[in-house]
């Protein structure tokens, strides 16, 4: 079944987009058919793969939305639909061209295989390593945002024999292309996509010019400079004061619109995609668990690691927003859902504020009913599935995401260069960090238990809550940063013997007695790796560790009933875009 978005922005959008920025028709031998992907996937095949992610309706109350919020939002959404064309364009170079090609075909396997475009933004399988599913081009390893046959030597040497360039090559917000005489050259994405940017900038002041709340307005305009001269300081400042309007009397709209995230940049990790999360605060959640930042300083202090990698010169404003989400859009909306996010990653705005993590409870809800719980009754222990539950689950999120902020930032390689842990680590960073995130969350847990600031009851409900967790990650794939990160967590911490398994049951359990120790030990050694730039380090680690082992590849095939994740049907934020269609 079509929703409402996949018409709005796999029709309208996608047809009059074939011929803007990066995504041009598929050509001579690049051109999919239907004839090459009948060899491929029977339909039965194809609706197994789509039915790994449960459909679900995400609602907020909208009689808690003000009329003038509502009239901020038919806006927003709007800009958030641009941000999701952009995705189209950056994910793929034939991901619309393929929507286009496949809108009429009929029957069953019509309606599945658009379905499933959709839900990869393209015809790469997002959960099964990026191999097509629809025609047999492989993924580029960085997408569109570099030539095809970009390698990363080839990226490093270019930088240094042309030292000039290396701002704009390493910038979060150029794509690399080859000019007329075949020379690399870094492109502004504010050039490369100037109309659409423009039209984005549009909503977005529309949207200011509707909310009498200071802070959100202030936003709104900045991101909207943002977008047309590629300078995002100034606006990713300014969004760091969102969120807290709503405990004023002021708007309770907290939205992010941004390019952001450097996963789909799989060859350099450099490239940042665009995305949006319109959503609603939660203003009582907020307030309660507001309670942890004001433990920052004392977190980072408690870290497993030598002195001189701890880092306290970050800002330490650190909100903390429980929201629900009204629609959300391009990256985040592509294969596995974010349930929450820890951002910005400008390093000058951490160091001079902080960062916000921003926690999406609807969201939150429906992966835990729909996958983690069933995924505890099938391959946990039965007397830990007693101790999983909705909080523990929010607080590991909670935990994850406040440790992105710790540990080493700006750093000195042993040659005295400063740099940034994701410059130093490159392709390895994704999967360092979010490895780094999780073992630290659960880590921090521990320890704001010893000090009585959290529940002595939270240790036991955690330690259960993140084994059933680790396995929900791990089907994402292994070759994804999150999927990775948990599988080297999970090989370690087995390693060491603080995760245990039972052959006779075919299930998986805990040794408390072992468990702090063995996650301590391992958040030492990532801390390590950040601290002192460590690329071969960090290598290393995830060739031992980030391997699939028979032992949990036999239980995930146990999983086949479980969906994998979820298919948000955002129902506000699509009547918001229909009402804007008419």
């Amino acid at each position: 079944m079509k929703t409402l978005f996949v018409m709005f922005l796999g029709l309208a959008v996608c047809l009059s987009s074939l011929a803007c920025g990066t995504a041009g028709k598929a050509t001579g031998g690049d051109r999919m058919t239907l004839g090459q992907s009948a060899h491929s996937l029977t339909t039965a095949e194809l609706k197994a793969r789509r039915d790994r992610y449960a459909s679900v309706q995400i609602t907020v109350d909208e009689a808690r939305i003000s009329a003038e919020d509502r009239a901020v939002l038919v806006w927003l959404v709007r800009a958030a639909a641009v941000m999701d064309r952009l995705f189209w364009k950056q994910a793929s170079n034939t991901g619309l061209a393929v929507r286009a090609e496949i809108a009429d075909l009929q029957g069953e396997r019509g309606e599945v295989l658009r379905d499933y475009v959709d839900i990869n933004y393209g015809v790469y399988d997002r959960l099964e390593e990026d191999e097509p599913f629809y025609g047999t081009s492989r993924r580029p390893s960085g997408a569109t945002f570099y030539p095809e046959d970009m390698t990363k030597s080839a990226f490093s040497a270019w930088i240094e024999a042309h030292p000039e360039d290396k701002e704009a090559f390493l910038s979060p917000f150029t794509i690399i292309r080859k000019d007329d005489r075949g020379q690399l050259t870094a492109v502004p994405y504010s050039t490369a996509w100037r109309h659409d940017l423009e039209e984005a900038a549009d909503y977005l002041r529309k949207a200011a010019m509707r909310t009498g709340d200071k802070a959100l307005k202030t936003f709104l305009n900045s991101r909207a400079d943002a977008f047309l001269s590629n300078d995002y300081f100034q606006s990713d400042m300014d969004w760091m004061d969102l969120g807290t309007g709503g405990e004023k009397g002021g708007s309770a709209i907290d939205v992010t619109i941004s390019p952001y995230e450097v996963y789909e940049d799989k060859l350099m990790n450099l490239k940042a995609a665009f995305e949006a999360f319109v959503t609603i605060v939660d203003r009582e959640e907020s307030r309660k668990l507001s309670l942890v930042a004001r433990y920052l300083d004392e977190l980072e202090a408690n870290l497993p690691v030598d002195d001189r990698h701890k880092n306290f010169s970050r800002g330490k404003s650190s909100p903390i927003s429980v929201v629900n989400v009204v629609f959300t859009a391009g990256d985040t909306r592509a294969g596995v859902q974010t349930t929450a996010f820890n951002l910005p990653n400008d390093e000058r705005v951490r160091t001079a504020k902080g960062s916000k993590k921003v926690m999406l409870k609807n969201v939150g809800e429906a992966k835990f009913n729909k996958s983690l719980i069933p995924i505890a009754r099938t391959l946990v222990d039965p007397e830990l599935t007693q101790r999983i539950d909705f909080e523990a689950y929010f607080n590991d999120i909670l935990m994850h995401e406040m440790s992105h902020g710790l540990g080493p930032g700006v750093i000195a390689l042993p040659d005295g260069t400063k740099t940034t842990v994701n410059l130093a680590l490159k392709e390895t960073y994704s999967a360092i960090e979010e490895c780094k995130a999780d073992v630290l969350g659960v880590h921090n847990t521990l320890y704001l238990v010893s000090r009585g600031i959290f529940p002595a009851d939270l240790r036991p409900r955690t330690e259960a809550t993140s084994l059933a967790g680790i396995f929900r990650s791990v089907r994402f794939g292994v070759e994804e940063a999150h999927g990775k990160a948990n599988i080297v967590e999970f090989n370690f911490l087995r390693e060491e013997g603080a995760y245990t398994f039972d052959p006779a049951t075919g299930r998986f359990g805990v040794n408390s007695s072992k468990f702090p120790d063995a996650i301590r030990k391992l958040a030492r050694r990532l801390l390590t790796i950040q601290g002192e730039g460590d690329y071969e380090g960090a290598k290393t680690l995830l060739d031992r560790y980030g391997q699939m082992t028979d032992e949990v590849d036999a239980a995930l095939g146990r999983l086949a009933h479980v969906p994998v994740d979820i298919r948000p049907i955002y129902t506000l934020g699509e009547k918001l875009l229909n009402e804007a269609a008419r």
